[in-house]
């Protein structure tokens, strides 16, 4: 099995779908915590590895790769089966699917970030506008998922697992979807479905422990 080192925030949405990529193709990953609460980004041996300093970043024999989504991609063409349908060859189901992973980067991962990025800090959450383009961007996602069980074709792909990563958030700060029937349908297939989704649960139990005693330590 290939190993690799993966520097990452465990818990975190990014490092999850790339966990749970990697589990899907079988590739094992040498995890090396890098966390950002404490400004680990920035130390000097990290910012050679990756000048922008964002994490998660991943290392295979001296292939340096950052950005979760082009790292799941990398992954499933490199140690993937041919043709998998994480990722397949067909040009068109590969479009739809990176329309999915950008839509997710520039709108929905985006939006939920500038919502809950306060919490993790202060305890409290973005404010109303912020709160707006959260459920802008899962109505977006509502629409995509009308009538499908997955994202992006008929088939459970990369752009599943990145989205259900970034939808996780909601294990740590609940959120009702019921506004959303089609989300909340397709995130309770999850368990079905996604590659090591219970240990990914566990994982993000485990985060929001941290991050509660972090907030009660800062106030």
């Amino acid at each position: 099995m290939p190993t690799m080192d993966f520097y990452n925030m465990p818990g975190s949405p990014s490092s999850l779908a790339v966990e749970m990529v990697a589990k899907a193709v079988g590739v094992e990953l040498n995890n090396k915590v890098v966390n950002i609460l404490e400004g680990e980004q920035l130390k000097p041996e990290y910012v050679k590895i990756n000048p922008q300093q964002t994490v998660p970043t991943l290392v295979d024999n001296g292939f340096v790769l950052w950005e979760p989504r082009a790292i799941v991609v990398y992954l499933v063409e490199k140690y993937g089966k041919p043709g998998s349908p994480l990722y397949p060859n067909d040009p068109q189901k590969r479009a739809l699917i990176n329309q999915r992973l950008f839509f997710d980067m520039g709108v929905l991962f985006e939006a939920l970030t500038k919502y809950f990025s306060p919490y993790f800090r202060t305890g409290k959450l973005g404010d109303q506008q912020e709160l707006d383009a959260v459920n802008k961007a899962l109505g977006f996602l509502n629409t995509f998922l009308e009538g499908e069980d997955f994202l992006a074709g008929s088939q459970f792909s990369v752009a599943d697992i990145v989205i259900l990563a970034s939808i996780s958030l909601f294990e740590l700060i609940p959120f009702d979807l019921k506004k959303f029937p089609n989300v909340e349908r397709w995130y309770k297939n999850a368990p079905k479905v996604a590659p090591g989704w219970e240990e990914n649960v566990q994982s993000l139990k485990q985060a929001q422990k941290f991050l509660e005693a972090k907030l009660a330590g800062n106030k």
